[in-house]
């Protein structure tokens, strides 16, 4: 048991972790979210998404009307519903209405601490060049993923071809395998 005189300063060495262990893990204010943000590009890459989004929207209505014959009236009505979502996603992917969402998100994600070194990273010529070149970076990496995955799609394509060559073939009746 802890002499007497030593206890008020253990008590204090705990206090003084248990304070420390709880400023680490403080959460940002939305002042060091927003500075991340600001520094991170994430309000111009979230416009960005915005046209990817629409093109993939309208590849889905395409597909989704592609087996069908519409007439006039009911192609102009599935237009019309295709641009009423598009202008429902924007707004809902606006800057305004996601920052909120940021914010949040990023709250409950990272601590102070870890805010505050990523947007001191992304302030930095190093976090600068990477956002520079991250959309040349990702073009990279799927074209060198091409590269891996179109002899694969082959070979399975080949092994694919065999197994309905098979598949066409008549079956042979037991009989005339076996005398």
């Amino acid at each position: 048991m802890p002499c007497p005189r030593f206890l008020p300063k253990l008590l204090l060495a705990a206090g003084l972790l248990v304070s420390a262990l709880a400023a680490q893990a403080a959460p940002p204010t939305d002042a060091d979210i927003e500075r991340l943000l600001k520094a991170s590009r994430a309000q111009s890459m979230l416009a960005a998404i915005g046209p990817q989004l629409e093109a993939l929207q309208q590849q889905q209505f395409q597909q989704l009307t592609a087996d069908r014959t519409l007439s006039a009236e009911q192609q102009a009505e599935v237009t019309r519903i295709r641009a009423r979502s598009s202008e429902v996603m924007r707004q809902s992917l606006s800057w305004e209405q996601m920052r909120p969402v940021y914010l949040e998100v990023y709250r409950e994600t990272f601590t102070s601490e870890e805010v505050k070194a990523m947007a001191k990273f992304y302030e930095s010529r190093t976090g600068k060049a990477m956002l520079d070149k991250t959309p040349a970076l990702m073009q990279n990496l799927m074209a060198a993923m091409q590269k891996k995955v179109i002899p694969m799609l082959d070979a399975l394509k080949t092994e694919l071809d065999g197994v309905s060559t098979e598949a066409a073939k008549p079956a042979v009746p037991k009989s005339e395998v076996e005398p």
